[in-house]
């Protein structure tokens, strides 16, 4: 049920945001504690505002009603994905070479399931990652299929 609530949500935003020019980085629909949320996170190069994020929630919401794809109560959330942003799409990994990323598989490549480091390049489904052992740079090559869940990560 949740994943088809997803797509509706994405078919009825999608030509909101384009509308916009923004992009759609992801939807969510959770449940934490007793609530619903359906979370949808906008973007677009120099970031978003709380005027845009304010603009498609209100849009939305009125497409929401139209179809009301949703038969309990839930609360409806439009914002940007923050600075650790979720990186989901080829096009994600190509915009961000150079970041600093944070990588999960779904299995171990070199006997490690995460790293963390520099993405420095993604090409041919294979996102490389410059990272650090103690004072020794490494590098490693990832297919994107093995990867779980990746994310811009805040260098510190």
């Amino acid at each position: 049920m949740s994943s088809s609530i997803v797509n509706m949500t994405e078919e009825l935003v999608k030509p909101i945001l384009q509308e916009e020019n923004l992009e759609l980085v992801d939807i969510e629909y959770v449940k934490e504690g007793k609530n619903w949320f359906l979370r949808v996170y906008i973007d677009k190069d120099d970031g978003v505002d709380i005027t845009e994020c304010g603009s498609v929630s209100e849009k939305l919401s009125e497409k929401l009603d139209e179809t009301d794809p949703i038969k309990e109560a839930y609360f409806l959330e439009v914002s940007s994905p923050g600075v650790e942003r979720p990186l989901k799409k080829k096009a994600d990994f190509e915009k961000n070479i150079g970041n600093n990323v944070y990588v999960k598989l779904y299995e171990p490549i070199n006997g490690e399931k995460e790293y963390e480091g520099t993405l420095k390049g993604f090409a041919d489904d294979f996102a490389e990652i410059e990272f650090m052992v103690k004072t020794r740079k490494k590098s490693v090559e990832i297919p994107f299929d093995k990867i779980a869940k990746a994310r811009l990560a805040v260098k510190l």
